[in-house]
């Protein structure tokens, strides 16, 4: 009896899957061959150098605290110098120290604020454009009456048949044989020609 009804629960499940019209895409190929793909990229880069730019100021200005404090200890070796004038450096040396401190913090402050602003931009860029990609592959899910379509990193094994990344690329006014990778991989072979010509 149990046979049966894992028989006909099977039956019944083979019967609903063969139904389904299931398709697998390449989230991270639709990502890289987005018109905002390279946009994004240019503008995370420019903020880096931005935040870089900024912080080798704020290290230049250590290094002037720095060597300011070395001078005055220097000073203060000196056996000519007066008691008087000798407190005065101690407690502008005390000052300087504390000024390097200070500053040392900031920019140990700046430099994590600069690595969060930086993912939490690279964060809403790649949002708004899955959130992009996801409306494509739902008008194309619903043009080409598929009931699923699943990322290809998220199943073990699945059928190039099932593949609709290259009609979803056609979708985006992308041609699949000149793709980011495509183009990179022609560029590679060429490389590997030029040196095997120049070896011979």
């Amino acid at each position: 009896m149990k046979k049966l009804i894992l028989f006909t629960a099977l039956a019944a499940a083979t019967t609903v899957f063969a139904d389904l019209k299931i398709g697998t895409v390449d989230m991270m190929s639709l990502v890289r061959n987005h018109s905002s793909y390279e946009p994004n990229k240019k503008l995370l880069t420019e903020t880096e150098k931005d935040y870089t730019k900024k912080l080798d100021a704020m290290k230049a200005e250590l290094d002037e605290i720095q060597e300011e404090g070395k001078n005055m200890t220097d000073q203060l070796r000196n056996p000519l110098l007066s008691q008087g004038s000798k407190t005065k450096l101690e407690k502008d040396l005390m000052d300087i120290q504390n000024k390097f401190i200070t500053a040392q913090q900031r920019i140990r402050a700046e430099m994590l604020r600069s690595q969060q602003d930086l993912q939490e931009l690279e964060g809403r860029l790649l949002k708004a454009t899955t959130e992009d990609l996801r409306e494509k592959i739902n008008a194309f899910a619903a043009a080409n009456k598929y009931d699923l379509i699943v990322d290809i990193t998220a199943a073990p094994f699945a059928s190039e048949k099932l593949d609709v990344t290259p009609a979803i690329l056609k979708s985006m006014g992308v041609d699949p044989e000149n793709t980011v990778e495509k183009l990179a991989e022609r560029k590679a072979a060429e490389k590997t020609a030029a040196e095997k010509k120049e070896e011979k």
